[in-house]
């Protein structure tokens, strides 16, 4: 979701010329799955389409060549540590620790609360954007 979402917000600032948003599994459960199905209604409610996408899993290529890596919970940096080791490029944050409450993103997998995600994607997408406009 956070993936479509940023779009979108780019887009709208008039800002898409100036970013490359990608996401990428930190697991391996879902590579080559298509989004969610709960997860591409609740975008598709809100105008956002998502067709095409499938999940591909992180590598140490992508931490060389983003200037973030932002996950979404615990579990996804436990997982990035395994993956990519020390973030010597201070490259990695949690999306809410853009926002005035740092946690986890609300996790739709477990509690089928996508409203909940859908409105933590949002305001660590804002919080994350205004920091990157300065």
């Amino acid at each position: 979701m956070a993936e479509f979402v940023m779009k979108r917000k780019v887009e709208e600032a008039g800002l898409s010329d100036r970013f490359e948003i990608a996401s990428a599994a930190t697991s391996r459960e879902e590579i080559g799955n298509p989004v969610y199905p709960p997860a591409k209604r609740m975008l598709e409610a809100h105008g956002i389409f998502c067709a095409g996408k499938v999940a591909r899993q992180l590598t140490r290529a992508d931490y060389a060549y983003f200037d973030y890596i932002v996950a979404m919970d615990q579990n996804n940096l436990k997982n990035l540590q395994r993956l990519i080791g020390q973030d010597t490029e201070h490259k990695i944050s949690l999306l809410m620790d853009y926002t005035d409450t740092p946690r986890d993103v609300a996790d739709p997998w477990y509690t089928g609360d996508f409203q909940a995600t859908w409105e933590d994607v949002q305001r660590g997408c804002d919080g994350f954007l205004s920091l990157l406009q300065g």
